[in-house]
């Protein structure tokens, strides 16, 4: 079943969210009235193998491992806070409006957070360790998660070291690199990684732009996009809870000789020196050979209406654009982008036909997870010409926003983590109309959801 929903009634749906975010907190996934038993062994390990253990193990972005039954009975009622709260894993999409499907969901279901629930409650019991599963074996957090599916990077770029001071303003550096190609190569994924393990702490985030004369056309781009996308958008954009790019089998980007990358690094100090700090973009070709039929951009949807923030003190502000797709276009991911103050941000479709359609809503965003949330192949939102797609954000600078440094304070847009952005990253795979009536056909035919 379809949601339909107006943009006002999408204000009034988050009035409703907030309250359950909050009840989330003392509700029935925190009080658990169950009083069946579970132990580590048995039911719990299972469930961190599955979603937890890839950042919780030793060297990763985790404060702590999460890999034996000492890791996590130490940590325990703090585990229990963070998933009744739906805080951890970070998953901070509503799972009860617009697309259910994702690529990459990590969230727990309801009873996963039931059973760690009953077992810390329940005085947090091994179990037998017989019921324990094998160990799971995880990419070497030091090295490139993605070359476990493809091979190691076909190429790295690295940018210029730079030493960050222990007290300082942020920084954010914008030097250009070369990229050493020789031939014409699409690229099927994309991957940044900053240098391990020091860089992590201080990096932001990382955009990566790909300069190349391309002839003054879009090589790759559907006919029907020519007139609208008339550069190659942004190459690779990274924050901490992100890896990288995948791009669909049908899609990619490409790289010319004599191409330049120019990067934009936001570095924050954190009270030690920080040598040579570095961040590595590691690119996987497809075969030699291989030309997708689809070229995929990765468009920033503004919603701040440029600069126009104004968050008055001890207050929830609304801002709210518009872009009308000019072209079809199939749509890949929905990864919102704020600071501290942000809480929330949807995005709505409204057809050429009038229908309406809720895609997807951040109900209780996290500033320090910038969270890239891919959409299953059968709901990726299929847009025809002429859909206005509707970018809708909320700030909460009040004192019930427990990531607000100061909610006395006015906050305007700014580039700084104390002031505010707000703007959506989405990948745009732009389609011919042909290959768009196709797709919709193949989708009604599947039962498949998300947009047409």
């Amino acid at each position: 079943m379809r949601l339909k929903m107006t943009v006002v009634a999408s204000v009034l749906m988050f009035a409703t969210a907030a309250a359950l975010v909050t009840a989330a907190q003392s509700g029935p996934a925190a009080s658990a009235t169950a009083t069946a038993s579970a132990t580590f062994a048995k039911d719990v390990a299972p469930i961190l193998q599955e979603k937890c253990q890839a950042c919780h193990q030793v060297g990763s972005i985790a404060p702590m491992p999460l890999v034996t039954y000492d890791d996590a009975r130490k940590f325990a009622r703090s585990i229990k806070n963070k998933v009744a709260a739906r805080l951890m894993p970070p998953w901070h999409i509503d799972k009860n409006i617009g697309i259910r499907e994702f690529q990459n969901d990590r969230s727990l279901s309801d009873a996963q957070i039931d059973t760690i629930v009953r077992w810390v409650d329940g005085g947090s019991p091994m179990g037998d360790p017989k019921d324990m599963p094998p160990p799971k074996t995880y990419p070497d957090p030091k090295g490139w998660q993605f070359a476990a599916r493809y091979g190691p990077p076909d190429l790295v770029i690295t940018s210029p070291p730079y030493t960050l001071a222990p007290r300082t303003q942020d920084k954010w550096l914008r030097p250009t690199t070369d990229v050493p190609l020789t031939e014409p190569r699409w690229v099927r994924a994309i991957e940044i990684k900053p240098k391990h393990p020091q860089g992590r702490k201080v990096v932001h985030h990382v955009l990566t732009t790909l300069l190349q004369d391309e002839g003054g056309g879009i090589t790759g781009l559907a006919h029907e996009a020519h007139d609208v996308q008339t550069n190659a958008g942004l190459f690779m954009e990274w924050a901490v809870g992100k890896t990288g790019e995948i791009f669909p089998e049908d899609a990619g980007k490409l790289m010319l000789p004599g191409s330049k990358i120019r990067w934009e690094i936001h570095m924050f100090a954190i009270g030690e020196e920080i040598k040579d700090s570095e961040v590595g973009l590691g690119i996987y070709f497809y075969p030699k050979g291989v030309t997708p039929k689809n070229r995929t951009v990765l468009r920033m949807f503004d919603v701040s209406r440029g600069s126009e923030l104004d968050i008055a003190p001890n207050s929830v502000a609304m801002t709210q654009n518009f872009y009308v797709m000019q072209a079809p276009a199939r749509i890949e991911n929905f990864q919102p982008h704020m600071h501290m103050r942000g809480k929330a941000m949807s995005v709505e479709a409204i057809y050429p036909d009038g229908r309406k359609e809720v895609l997807s809503a951040v109900n209780n965003f996290q500033w320090n997870w910038h969270v890239n949330y891919i959409y299953a192949d059968n709901t990726k939102p299929l847009l025809p010409k002429g859909t206005v797609l509707v970018f809708t954000a909320w700030h909460d600078n009040t004192d019930k926003n427990p990531n607000n440094p100061d909610p006395r304070q006015w906050v305007g847009w700014g580039d700084r983590t104390v002031d505010e952005m707000a703007h959506a990253w989405v990948d745009v795979t732009y389609l011919s109309q042909t290959d768009f009536d196709a797709a919709v056909a193949a989708r009604r035919g599947g039962r498949g959801r998300g947009g047409q």
